[in-house]
């Protein structure tokens, strides 16, 4: 529920406002493509974590099976980009408030939500559990429940929509754009599933991992796959492609009931898009602390962050978790129309180098565990290395894709920059720690 909670959130209720609107009905495919990634991502992350399941997964592995370096890069830029995507996912929950209370500042909201985001991670992690549970188990059925009541429509059974399904019969309609759109769309319908790796953080807290993280997994992308298709098909059939994607003024499920005319479903639907937005929020800053905690007891980053409280949660790391949120704050007061988008394109360059490393941590780590302990795991990635090698080229092509999507264009120089100035201070922290 952690896995599904963190990747169903923004990228789903709010980004699929703009994937749409640069593939139409080809989103589709796009969602598909992604989707094999992210299989591919899954099941190598799943046969690390059940070898070794600890606290800060795949920065571990990264450190253990490439070099300090990838660890600690990894570690630093998953850090900083769940901090800059908290800050998203309460601008998006700010956006969201604004379709019942059009005249209240987009910051107050968000300072709001802010506040008691920080209150749940402040609990013992089995109480910020159950929070997390919930929040998700709403989206869930909430997800279920909005494409069935979307088959009833398109069916004729309830509402009053105009169904778009017959104009899908044009090719020059199905894909609008071209397969350039459904490539463009590609690079933000992929972050759609960047919240799987949450199974391989959790693993070190997790009850019987070898049974537990696999299944999970296994489980977790299958349903999002499912999800994710038949709901954008929804979309799809109840909006016309391109009136349905107008803006990012709004969630395009709460858009889709709008003009499906069934009586509060919009204003139902707008209530279960927040939930979305604060339990993905609420995930990443359990993910950006834990991270910043896992740093902290390596050395690669002060041991201040290692420090726990008498519930045992990393208070210094989550303060610092939460500079996101303040960003977020600045970004609604000074420039509310550019916030989600601003922010939202930051964490896509460092997600992509993420995939990347824990793909090239793979590698490595088949070559240095013994093929038998490989062949006795409960979930292992097939054609090996050739499927592997594959999500590799497919993420560094997609990170091409982004200097041509609007809003991303700067996504990938900005992170390069990031690269650099982080691996500047681990040679600081290397060349201090040979002197003492």
């Amino acid at each position: 529920m952690l896995a599904i909670g963190g990747a169903i959130g923004v990228g789903l209720f709010l980004g699929s406002s703009v994937t749409i609107r640069l593939a139409g009905p080809g989103v589709l495919v796009a969602y598909a493509i992604g989707a094999c990634v992210a299989l591919i991502v899954a099941y190598a992350l799943a046969e690390m974590a059940v070898v070794q399941p600890v606290a800060g997964g795949f920065g571990v592995y990264a450190e253990t099976y490439l070099n300090r370096w990838a660890g600690f890069s990894v570690r630093a830029t998953y850090a900083f980009i769940q901090i800059v995507a908290i800050g998203a996912e309460v601008t998006a929950a700010g956006i969201y408030f604004a379709f019942w209370f059009p005249a209240v500042p987009q910051w107050i909201w968000v300072v709001s939500v802010s506040a008691a985001l920080i209150a749940i991670n402040s609990l013992h992690v089995g109480r910020f559990g159950e929070f997390e549970y919930w929040f998700a188990l709403i989206k869930v059925v909430a997800i279920v429940a909005f494409i069935v009541a979307g088959i009833g429509l398109i069916a004729g059974i309830v509402g009053h929509a105009r169904i778009a399904l017959p104009q899908w019969a044009s090719g020059s309609e199905v894909l609008p754009f071209g397969w350039k759109g459904v490539w463009l769309a590609l690079s933000l319908t992929l972050t759609s599933y960047m919240g799987i790796e949450i199974i391989a953080v959790t693993a070190g807290e997790a009850q019987e991992p070898e049974q537990s993280i696999p299944r999970a997994m296994r489980g977790v992308v299958l349903r999002l796959i499912l999800f994710y298709v038949l709901a954008i098909a929804v979309i799809l059939a109840i909006s016309p492609a391109r009136s349905a994607t107008a803006g990012i003024a709004g969630s395009p499920f709460v858009e889709a009931f709008s003009r499906a005319g069934i009586p509060y479903a919009a204003l139902i639907m707008n209530l279960v898009v927040i939930t979305a937005a604060l339990s993905s929020a609420n995930t990443n800053i359990y993910l950006t602390t834990r991270m910043l905690y896992s740093l902290g007891r390596t050395g690669d980053a002060p041991a201040a962050l290692s420090r726990l409280n008498r519930s045992g949660v990393p208070v210094i790391a989550l303060a610092c978790s939460c500079i996101g949120m303040a960003t977020a704050i600045l970004l609604a007061i000074f420039s509310p129309s550019r916030a989600f988008l601003s922010l939202y394109g930051v964490a896509v360059g460092g997600m992509l180098f993420v995939w990347i490393v824990i793909l090239g941590t793979h590698l490595a780590f088949r070559k240095r565990v013994p093929p038998q302990q490989i062949a006795a795991l409960p979930m292992r990635l097939r054609l090996f290395p050739a499927s592997t090698l594959t999500g590799i080229a497919a993420l560094l092509a997609i990170s091409a894709s982004t200097f041509y999507v609007p809003g991303l264009r700067h996504t990938i120089p900005s992170f390069i920059l990031f690269l650099v100035l982080i691996s500047l201070l681990y040679g600081t922290i290397r060349r201090v720690e040979r002197r003492t």
